[in-house]
């Protein structure tokens, strides 16, 4: 439904009627500059007040924001900002430098952070406009902007802002939630084809190849719309002019364009561009930003992309509120995997059904459904049933050890996998989702308790027969405690490990359960580890039985202490530790069996994990490492990360072995030949130093394995020929890296599909290999480079190669 403008004959002088009168600006000379956390000069004002450009701090007050907002309203609302990822520290700098007029940001020490047009240059002032628009400039028209604001948005567009069709790096960014400035994974653009879209990238790695829009002006497919553009009018309409003077309505509901009105259009955090007002004078009440209309007009049902988690994170499902905005639920048995996040996805609370006989045998003592009306997930399906009612699909779907989920409609059973996407509650269609959950069990507390309880329930019956019965059998019962207390308070200092809930095993028990230690699954440096099966509560599970063989001999209670820093970690990326042996010479620990071998068998092998995959367990162990250094209870080095040590469960996610094990070793361990602990190929420059050894250690071997997995192989090739440049992956990696060459390093169609993200992987390992330890990041701040939550900035050459790479040999 388009509407002719007959009286515009031509686009540009479209536009121009759109752009307002610009005020004559209160000019920012060159040479001016603004400091974060100042008092004076905190910001540069618009002529009317309106807007300020500068420092602002964040909700959490941890660093600062180079923004514009709204300034004469309470909130002060940002409507743009640089770089979402900038870590600016108080006493930062922004100034327009003489003589050559470049905007930029430093922070205390005088680093750039941030330059408003790397090419700009020639500006003779700079202006904070009345419309909201900072600009660079050399003469008074708009067409002497050398940089504007307007041209390089965030998440926000203000009237008289428009989106051009010949800017196709012209785009609006969603940010990851409502306190977080970088870079969240909605996008807002004019389509290269001429038509308006809302779509979806890639999260965190914000790539942005085959994923589907969720809102596309589908009337302007296969037109030739070369030069329409997105405007937003001063009086508050939005619209796509084109050239031959038409205009075509967004498909949302209309509004009253009103001048007393502020209006803002802002790609939020949950994927929904929403038009936003607010009054110009205050009527004396507590007011705050209306929404006037919204895109999509049900963002639940409108995603739907076979790639990513939807609008929701993995396992969780989308409702629409009142207001049009989606809210983020859990199904039955499962809860969020951040509580402070409500979109970043659920998990299971208990562990699901797994393939191996302790879990199929008889699925209905251990399972069951709970069931969600109108729920779906429409595109995790790998078997459809037909013909099939409710107890059929719900049979099918018990036994079946890859059904998650099962959704019956119209006849239908639709079995599921984890992770489920695309999760939306949708009242049109009446299904039925049938959710299989580990049953609790019950009530099954038999310890000491209950019988406390039932002992004093009976005693209180009998109490009434005299009153020297009851003094009696209250002295009994005085008795009766003191002695269990003091049972207790023994077994409690008789060792910590059981407030690990670890099991204590005879060294008659694992033999039994390895078959006489039969099965072989690996060796290590600390030991062989064998396969075995442990009876517990009525069913057989797979474990894997390590043997120490060269653990300290210094007692008992050294060992058990140890052992009980490992048992209490509590980590989704750690392979669990069940339990333990320590009878005389042996000892023992007995670790969750991990299906899927470890990430060397995969990275090396034939079979190699897809790109997506290897990103997605580069990120576990990364949080894995982040949790061990600085989330447990005591700070745990690894000492020896490599591939070989990373397993993977069922789902293919990263788990981490053998974390902890350092400290068993026996003393004499560190002096051998090497004079180190841990692999050669992945370990610190300062193991041959002799220096102190810090968790720093482990950032260089992850470093080392990071390239090894985003490049699909080993950290050292001896067989390569005689291409020396490309023996040791790290000297070639940054070799590649400094000559702008990294295409070299792989030919895996993927990774070239994705340069942006391989770049930014590689950057962060080669900060991990600095051989300064203090040069490398934390793990912490590796896991949010990782996540895209800080901002990667071109790392130094990590080494002198002919001083280290002798010493970094084939790997053991």
């Amino acid at each position: 439904m388009s509407t002719s403008l007959a009286h515009f004959l031509h686009l540009p002088f479209l536009v121009l009627i759109l752009l307002p009168t610009i005020s004559i600006a209160q000019n920012v000379t060159l040479g001016s500059s603004l400091t974060s956390g100042g008092i004076a000069n905190s910001s540069w004002l618009s002529p009317s007040g309106g807007f300020a450009f500068g420092f602002r701090l964040t909700e959490d007050n941890s660093r600062f924001l180079l923004a514009i907002w709204f300034d004469k309203i309470p909130d002060k609302t940002v409507v743009w900002f640089a770089d979402g990822d900038l870590q600016i520290p108080r006493g930062s700098k922004v100034e327009l430098t003489t003589p050559d007029g470049k905007l930029i940001l430093t922070d205390p020490q005088g680093k750039v952070l941030w330059t408003a047009g790397d090419q700009v240059t020639g500006t003779t002032y700079a202006a904070m406009l009345d419309n909201g628009n900072f600009v660079l400039a050399r003469g008074r028209n708009s067409s002497d902007y050398l940089w504007e604001s307007f041209m390089n948005p965030t998440d926000t567009i203000l009237p008289t802002q428009f989106m051009n069709i010949n800017r196709i790096d012209f785009k609006l960014s969603s940010r990851v939630n409502d306190t977080t400035y970088s870079k969240g994974k909605f996008r807002l653009r004019m389509h290269e084809n001429g038509y308006f879209a809302l779509y979806q990238v890639a999260f965190p790695s914000l790539t942005e190849n085959d994923y589907e829009g969720y809102y596309n002006d589908s009337w302007s497919i296969g037109r030739n719309l070369n030069d329409s553009q997105f405007v937003f009018k001063e009086s508050g309409d939005i619209y796509i002019a084109t050239r031959n003077g038409s205009i075509q309505n967004l498909t949302w509901s209309p509004i009253s364009p009103s001048s007393g009105l502020y209006y803002r259009a802002t790609l939020d955090f949950d994927g929904v561009f929403t038009q936003y007002s607010y009054p110009k004078t205050s009527s004396g009440s507590i007011q705050s930003w209306a929404i006037e209309r919204i895109l999509p007009q049900n963002i639940c049902l409108s995603v739907f992309s076979r790639f990513g988690s939807g609008v929701c994170g993995y396992s969780s499902y989308c409702d629409i509120t009142a207001n049009g905005r989606p809210t983020c639920l859990c199904p039955p048995g499962y809860e969020l995997l951040d509580p402070n996040n409500r979109y970043g996805g659920c998990r299971p609370i208990l562990i699901l059904q797994g393939c191996q006989e302790k879990d199929t045998k008889n699925p209905e003592d251990l399972f069951e459904f709970k069931t969600l009306e109108n729920v779906e997930w429409p595109l995790s399906d790998y078997d459809k049933l037909d013909s099939y009612n409710e107890t059929e699909c719900r049979r099918s779907c018990m036994n079946d050890c890859n059904c998650a989920v099962a959704v019956l409609l119209k006849g239908s059973c639709w079995k599921k996998r984890l992770p489920l996407p695309n999760g939306r509650l949708d009242t049109s269609v009446k299904r039925i989702a049938l959710i299989k959950v580990r049953k609790d069990g019950g009530s099954q507390d038999t310890g000491p308790g209950k019988d406390r309880s039932t002992l004093v329930l009976i005693l209180s019956l009998l109490l009434g027969s005299s009153v020297i019965f009851s003094f009696i059998l209250l002295a009994a019962i005085f008795l009766v405690f003191f002695s269990m207390n003091k049972k207790l308070s023994k077994r409690n200092q008789n060792s910590s490990v059981l407030r690990s809930n670890l099991r204590s095993f005879t060294y008659q028990e694992l033999e039994e359960a390895t078959d006489g230690f039969k099965e072989e699954l690996g060796r290590g440096a600390f030991g062989i580890v064998y396969k075995g099966f442990i009876e517990e509560m009525g069913s057989t599970n797979s474990v894997a039985v390590k043997k120490l063989d060269k653990v300290f001999q210094e007692g008992e209670k050294e060992f058990k202490s140890e052992v009980s820093a490992i048992g209490g970690t509590d980590h989704r990326n750690l392979v669990r530790l069940l339990g333990f042996c320590d009878e005389g010479q042996h000892r023992l620990l007995v670790y969750e069996f991990m299906s899927n071998n470890s990430l060397a068998y995969h990275l090396f092998g034939i079979a190699k994990p897809d790109w997506n995959q290897r990103v997605q367990i580069a990120f576990g162990i990364s949080r894995g490492l982040m949790y061990l250094h600085e989330e447990c209870n005591n700070q745990i080095i690894h000492c020896d990360i490599k591939p070989q040590n990373i397993l993977l469960d069922d789902n293919f996610i990263a788990r981490i072995s053998d974390f902890g094990l350092a400290k068993l070793l026996m003393n004499n361990q560190t002096q051998t030949l090497t004079g180190i602990r841990g692999t050669r190929g992945y370990v610190a420059p300062e193991w041959f130093r002799n220096a102190p050894i810090s968790a720093k250690v482990d950032v260089y071997s992850f470093g080392v394995m990071l390239l090894e997995i985003i490049c699909c192989r080993k950290g050292v090739e001896l067989d390569i020929g005689e291409e020396d440049k490309k023996i040791i992956l790290t000297d070639w990696a940054y070799e590649c890296f400094k000559q702008g060459k990294l295409q070299d390093l792989v030919d895996d169609e993927d990774v070239i599909n994705n340069m942006v993200t391989f770049k930014r992987l590689v950057m962060i390992a080669i900060w991990c290999i600095q051989e300064e330890p203090s040069l490398r990041p934390s793990m912490k701040k590796v896991t949010q480079m990782l996540e895209g939550v800080v901002e990667v900035s071109v790392p130094p050459c990590p080494y002198q190669l002919s001083t280290y790479v002798g010493n970094n040999s084939k790997d053991d």
